[in-house]
């Protein structure tokens, strides 16, 4: 038998706790898309230079595997380039 997923049960399975107490108050899934967009996808001048900063202090710790330090690196370009720095 399929379960169906309350949609305020399917948020909390999907959002960390500090995302879902931001979107909680939304009813529909395009509101909460849209709140989602509006936090998470300002081009700041803050922004960028945060990002400027972590690109250039990135550094492989010790003890860290080879792929999560590739995939970190990854994730640091994808969003330099989201915000078109």
């Amino acid at each position: 038998m399929m379960a169906i997923l309350d949609q305020t049960d399917l948020k909390k399975s999907c959002l960390a706790n500090t995302v879902l107490q931001e979107v909680l108050i939304e009813k529909t899934s395009s509101a909460l898309w849209k709140r989602l967009k509006t936090l998470y996808t300002t081009k700041s001048l803050a922004k960028c230079l945060v990002l400027k900063q972590r690109l250039f202090t990135f550094r492989m710790n010790e003890g860290e595997l080879f792929k999560d330090h590739i995939s970190k690196f990854i994730t640091l370009l994808n969003d330099l380039m989201n915000v078109e720095v």
